[in-house]
C-alpha cells in the first residue's frame, strides 16, 4: 500500500518546473557524488563554501508554482497593463513586426540561446544577420563604419560623446553642447556619464550656440524631438571651424525619406532601431546604433563584425577588431560596454531584408502621408502647429481646444499623446496607423471626423520635402534586401542562418562565468504579448501597474537572494549595472562630503569590465594582486587600502571569484574596505554559485549587481539583451538611479544610466517566471547542483589536464579553468586548437584565455544532464589523446588533426586527401558525431587578415561567389 508521503508526493502538479530546469537526475547526482567522494550533496556544498557566509535558513519567497499557475499569474499581470493607443513618440513607436520574423527569430531557441560570437566559425548565421544590421545603418546615416548595436539610443549619444573628446587633438576641452530639442532622457543620460568625467554639459539652443575653443563636442536631434526636419549644415560647418565634433542622434525610418545626416556634417551618427520590428516593451531591449567615419573605427564602442577569409581562402565573417574590447583594455578602456543587442539587431535586419528598400520606402511614406493629412486638417481648424517639413511628428502649440480638453478626449478614447508644461501637445504617427486611428485623432482634437476622406485629402499631399532635405541617393542595394520578401524565402533565409550558428538547441554551451543554461519555454512565451509588449515606456504609470507589481515583486525577490535593502531595475546590461553602482558609492560618499574618495582597489583577477566601469565613474584604479591559489592577497589589499585610507571609496570584487572559487576571507576582505572608509561592491556576475546558499548583503558587501541574463534565465540572444539590476545596503538606498520622465529611484537618485525607467522591461517576465516557477527551494538546489556539476567536470579532467585553482578541500564553485600552457609549451599546441577542434565534436569551447592566458575555463550549470557533461569530457579527452600523439611525435602540431580544426563538409569532401590524419578522425571523432554532427560552415577564421583589411557592410555578392 502507498505510504502517506507518496500520496502526498503525486499531489504535485505534473508541470512542476524545478525538474525540468535542472538537469542531473538522482541517480546522477548519485554517480557525481560517488566520483567525487562525498556521501550527499549537502557535505559537498558545505565542504565547498565558508561556513562564516552560509545563509543558515532558506529564502523567504513565496511557493514555487507550476508552469501553468506561472503563466495564469502572468497573464494576470499582463491584463494589468491598460494598454492605449501611443503616439507619444520620443523615440518609441509601434510598429509591425512580422509574424515570420516575430516566430522564427523573437522567440527562436535557435537565434535568443546562441551566445557571443567570439567562435566566429560556429557564429556564420548570426554574422551575417549583423552585417546585414550594420549595412542598413551605414546606407541610412551614409557613415563608413558602424557597430553591430549598442544598449539604447540614450547610452549610444553618451558613448558618442566621450568618442568625440577622444578623437580631440585639444586634450584640455571639457565642454559638450546638446541641443535642447533632443530627447529628455537621451539628455539625461548623457549628464549623468558626463558628471564624473568632468565634462560640462550645456543643454541650449543650437540656433543661437556659439562654439569656443572649449567645446569639443554637439548633440542634435534629427528630426528633432518635436518633430521639425531642421537644416543643421550651418551648425555642423560651425563646429568643425571650431575643432568640435557633432553627434546626431537620428531616426532610422526617417532616414529613409531624409537626407543621411553625414551628408550635411556629422560626424557620428546615433540611434535606435527599435521601429524596425521591435515591440516598445516599456522602453527595451531595443538595438541602438553608433555610425561614425573610418578613421575612428578603433575608438568605437560594442562590436563590429567584418569579413574575413577562411583557411581555405573562402569569405567568412568575424567580430572584427577583438583586441580593442573593453574588456581587454580594462583601466586603459574607453567604454565598459563589453556586450550589445544581438537579438534586437537581429530581428530590425530581417525587418529591413524583408521588406527591402521599396517596402521601408512604403512604411515611410505612409507614415509621412498620415503626419501630413492630420497636421493639414489642423491647421485648416485653427491650430498653430510647429516648423515644417516634418516626418511623423507634430507639435501642436494652440488651437480651438486647450492641451487638458485635449488630453481629458485622448483619454476617453484611450490615446496617448504628448504634453508639455508650455500647454503644446505632441503626436507621434507610426506604421500602424490606418484610416480609423486618424478618424480618432480627429475626434480628440475637435474635427468632423465623419467628413473625412482620406483618400481624398491623401490626394492634396506633397510628400517631397524641399532642398536641402530630401534623399537624393539609393538605399540598401546589395541583394540581400531584394531577394527575400516572400514568406517563403523570407523563413528559408532565416532558417539557412540559424543553422550555421551552435546554440543550446544542439549541445551544451560549457562558458565560465557566463552561465549558459536552460532559457525555459515557459519564461520566454509572455515576452510577446501585447499586455506587456506593446506599453510605451512613457505612458501615464497608472496604465502600467501590472507592470509596476511585477517590479516591485522582482526587486523584492532579487532583494531577498542578495541580502539587500532595495534594488533598482534600470540598468540594461551587466556593465550599465556596475556603472550605476559605482556611481551610487560616489553619490554616497559625495553627500558625507568625501568627495576626495575616488580610488577603486580592484584585483588582478577581475572581470575587464570592474576597471573600465571604475574609470568611467570617474574613479582611479588601484590592482590589488593574488596569491598563488587565485584568492586575493589581503596582504597587499590591506596595505593598499591603508595607503588610500583618505581616498578608499571601493572595492570591487567577484565572488564566487574570478578564478572560480569561494575566498575563504570574504568577510575579512570587506571589513578591511570598511575600516578604511570604502564600500564593497560585489560583481554578481557569479551569483548562480550562491542563491540560496550565501547572501552578497549578510557577508558585507554594499552594492552588487546581478547578470538576469545568466543567473535568472534571461537568454544571452547571440551577445544581448542583457539586464544588470543593482542591490544596495539600506544607507545607498536613496541614491538609486532615477529617471527625467518617469520618476523613479531614491530621494536622492543619481541620474538615468539607461534611455527607459525600468531599463528593458519587457525581458524582466523572464526572470519573473524563473524566480516565482523554482522557488526557494528550486532555487537553491539548482546552485548545489552547479558546484556539483562543475567539480565533476574538474574530477574528470584532472587526470588530463591540470585544474588551476581550488578552494576549500581542493573544490571549485560553479566553474573551474583547466590550464594548457604547459602542453603549449612543450607540443605548440595551444588554447585556440583546442576550442576549434571541439567545434568538430558539436560542442561550443569554454571560455578561453581568461582570466589567465591559454587557460579554459568551464561551467556546466546546473541545467545539464551527466550524459551532455560526459559527453563533453570525453571530447576533451579524446582531444588530449589527440595532444599526446603531438608529444609522442607521431605527428607535428602544424600537421595535426588539432591545428586542422575545424573541418567542413567541404574540406572533408575533396578529392584528394592529403593530411596526416584521415577524414573518419577530423569530422567523426567521437560516436555521437555520427548519429548528430553539426558542420562549421567555414574553416578556421583568419583573424589578422580581418583586422587588417576591416571591411563592415554587406560585400558584393561576387565575393561570395568567386
Amino acid at each position: 500500500m502507498s505510504s502517506s508521503s507518496s500520496n502526498r508526493d503525486r499531489l504535485r502538479p505534473t508541470d512542476a518546473f524545478a525538474p525540468r530546469h535542472l538537469g542531473p537526475t538522482a541517480s546522477d547526482v548519485r554517480t557525481m557524488l560517488d566520483t567525487l567522494g562525498y556521501e550527499t550533496l549537502d557535505a559537498l556544498v558545505d565542504a565547498a563554501i565558508p561556513d562564516d557566509i552560509r545563509l543558515q535558513r532558506s529564502l523567504d519567497l513565496e511557493p514555487a508554482r507550476s508552469e501553468r499557475e506561472a503563466l495564469e499569474d502572468l497573464t494576470a499581470l499582463a491584463e494589468r497593463n491598460d494598454v492605449f493607443r501611443s503616439y507619444i513618440g520620443m523615440g518609441y513607436c509601434d510598429n509591425l513586426l512580422p509574424t515570420v520574423i516575430q516566430r522564427n527569430i523573437l522567440e527562436n531557441p535557435g537565434w535568443y540561446t546562441q551566445y557571443t560570437p567570439y567562435q566566429a566559425e560556429i557564429s556564420q548565421g548570426r554574422m551575417e544577420a549583423l552585417l546585414n544590421f550594420q549595412t542598413l545603418v551605414l546606407d541610412l546615416t551614409g557613415a563608413e563604419v558602424a557597430n553591430s548595436s549598442l544598449l539604447d539610443e540614450g547610452t549610444a549619444a553618451a558613448e558618442a560623446m566621450t568618442l568625440c573628446q577622444r578623437v580631440q587633438k585639444r586634450r584640455t576641452t571639457r565642454k559638450f553642447f546638446v541641443s535642447d530639442r533632443c530627447h529628455p532622457q537621451t539628455i539625461s543620460v548623457v549628464q549623468t556619464r558626463a558628471e564624473p568625467l568632468d565634462i560640462e554639459v550645456i543643454v541650449g539652443d543650437h540656433a543661437t550656440f556659439t562654439f569656443d575653443e572649449e567645446t569639443f563636442g554637439a548633440l542634435l536631434q534629427y528630426p528633432a524631438t518635436d518633430g521639425a526636419v531642421l537644416d543643421y549644415e550651418p551648425f555642423c560647418e560651425a563646429a568643425h571651424e571650431a575643432g568640435a565634433k557633432v553627434v546626431v542622434a537620428a531616426d532610422l525610418l526617417a532616414l529613409v525619406r531624409l537626407r543621411p545626416p553625414v551628408s550635411f556634417g556629422a560626424d557620428v551618427v546615433v540611434g535606435s532601431s527599435q521601429r524596425f520590428g521591435m515591440p516598445m516593451g516599456y522602453g527595451g531591449p531595443h538595438a541602438a546604433f553608433l555610425a561614425t567615419r573610418d578613421e575612428y573605427k578603433r575608438m568605437i564602442p560594442g562590436r563590429i563584425i567584418g569579413l574575413s577569409k577562411d583557411a581555405e581562402g573562402n569569405p567568412a565573417l568575424r567580430m572584427a577588431l577583438q583586441t580593442r574590447e573593453q574588456h581587454i583594455r580594462r583601466e586603459k578602456a574607453t567604454s565598459n560596454i563589453c556586450t550589445a543587442q544581438v537579438l534586437p539587431a537581429v530581428v530590425a535586419s530581417m525587418y529591413a531584408v524583408y521588406h527591402g528598400p521599396a517596402g521601408l520606402r512604403h512604411i515611410a511614406e505612409r507614415v509621412q502621408l498620415h503626419t501630413a493629412i492630420l497636421a493639414a486638417a489642423l491647421r485648416e481648424a485653427g491650430y498653430e502647429i510647429g516648423e515644417d517639413p516634418i516626418f511623423d511628428t507634430l507639435h501642436i502649440k494652440s488651437g480651438p481646444r486647450r492641451a487638458d480638453e485635449i488630453r481629458a478626449a485622448a483619454l476617453s478614447a484611450r490615446i496617448n499623446l504628448r504634453y508639455d508644461d508650455a500647454g503644446g501637445v505632441g503626436v507621434t504617427l507610426d506604421e500602424t496607423v490606418d484610416a480609423s486611428d486618424v478618424r480618432d485623432l480627429f475626434e480628440v482634437f475637435g474635427l468632423d471626423a465623419a467628413a473625412l476622406d482620406l483618400e481624398a485629402a491623401a490626394e492634396t499631399i506633397d510628400l517631397g520635402y524641399p532642398a536641402p532635405h530630401g534623399r537624393r541617393d539609393t538605399i540598401l542595394e546589395h541583394p540581400t534586401f531584394h531577394r527575400f520578401h516572400s514568406e517563403t524565402e523570407m523563413l528559408r533565409y532565416m532558417h539557412r542562418l540559424q543553422a550555421k550558428d551552435l546554440s543550446l538547441t544542439t549541445s551544451m554551451i560549457p562558458l565560465g562565468s557566463c552561465t549558459m543554461k536552460l532559457n525555459a519555454t515557459t519564461e520566454m512565451v509572455p515576452i510577446t504579448w501585447p499586455g506587456f509588449a506593446a506599453l510605451h515606456p512613457f505612458a501615464p504609470t497608472e496604465q502600467a501597474a501590472g507592470y509596476l507589481e511585477l517590479f516591485r515583486r522582482l526587486e523584492a525577490w532579487c532583494a531577498e537572494i542578495t541580502g539587500f535593502a532595495a534594488v533598482s531595475l534600470q540598468p540594461n546590461a551587466g556593465s550599465q549595472g556596475e556603472y550605476a553602482g559605482l556611481l551610487v558609492v560616489r553619490a554616497y560618499h559625495a553627500s558625507r562630503g568625501d568627495s576626495k574618495r575616488n580610488v577603486c582597489l580592484i584585483p588582478h583577477s577581475a572581470h575587464g569590465t570592474n576597471p573600465a566601469s571604475a574609470v568611467l565613474a570617474g574613479m582611479e584604479v588601484v590592482v590589488v594582486g593574488c596569491d598563488d591559489g587565485g584568492n586575493i592577497d589581503v596582504a597587499d589589499l590591506r596595505a593598499k587600502a591603508d595607503a588610500h585610507r583618505d581616498t578608499l571609496a571601493a572595492l570591487m570584487i567577484t565572488y564566487p571569484s574570478t578564478h572560480g572559487v569561494f575566498e575563504p576571507t570574504i568577510r575579512e576582505i570587506c571589513s578591511i574596505v570598511h575600516e578604511f572608509g570604502g564600500q564593497v561592491y560585489l560583481d554578481g556576475a557569479n551569483m548562480n554559485a550562491m542563491v540560496g546558499l550565501c547572501r552578497p548583503g549578510d557577508f558585507g558587501a554594499d552594492v552588487c549587481h546581478l547578470n538576469l541574463h545568466k543567473t535568472f534565465c534571461i537568454p544571452h540572444g547571440g551577445g544581448g539583451p542583457g539586464v544588470g539590476p543593482i542591490g544596495v545596503a539600506e544607507h545607498l538606498a536613496e541614491f538609486l538611479p532615477g529617471h527625467a520622465v518617469v520618476p523613479t529611484g531614491g530621494k536622492n537618485a543619481i541620474g538615468a544610466v539607461s534611455a527607459a525607467p525600468w531599463g528593458s522591461s519587457e525581458v524582466l517576465p523572464i526572470s519573473y517566471a524563473y524566480i516565482a516557477m523554482m522557488g526557494a527551494e528550486g532555487l537553491t538546489e539548482a546552485s548545489r547542483l552547479a558546484i556539483l556539476n562543475a567539480n565533476y567536470v574538474a574530477k574528470r579532467l584532472e587526470d588530463h589536464y591540470p585544474v588551476l585553482y581550488r578552494g576549500n578541500r581542493g573544490l571549485v564553485a560553479h566553474e573551474c579553468i583547466i590550464d594548457l600552457r604547459p602542453l603549449h609549451a612543450s607540443t605548440d599546441i595551444d588554447v585556440t586548437d583546442v576550442a576549434k577542434r571541439l567545434m568538430d565534436f558539436g560542442f561550443h569551447a569554454p571560455t578561453m584565455s581568461w582570466p589567465v592566458v591559454d587557460t579554459l575555463m568551464i561551467e556546466p550549470t546546473e541545467s545539464e544532464s551527466l550524459e551532455e557533461i560526459d559527453r563533453f569530457c570525453e571530447a576533451m579527452i579524446t582531444i588530449r589523446e589527440e595532444i599526446r600523439a603531438v608529444e609522442r611525435g607521431e605527428v607535428t602540431a602544424e600537421a595535426s588533426v588539432l591545428r586542422g580544426a575545424p573541418h567542413t563538409a567541404k574540406c572533408v569532401t575533396v578529392e584528394n586527401w592529403d593530411r596526416a590524419y584521415s577524414r573518419e578522425q577530423a569530422v567523426f571523432p567521437a560516436s555521437w558525431t555520427r548519429e548528430s554532427k553539426f558542420w562549421p560552415t567555414v574553416a578556421r577564421v583568419d583573424n589578422v587578415f580581418g583586422d587588417r583589411n576591416l571591411v563592415c557592410i554587406c560585400p558584393p555578392i561576387e565575393a561570395y561567389t568567386s
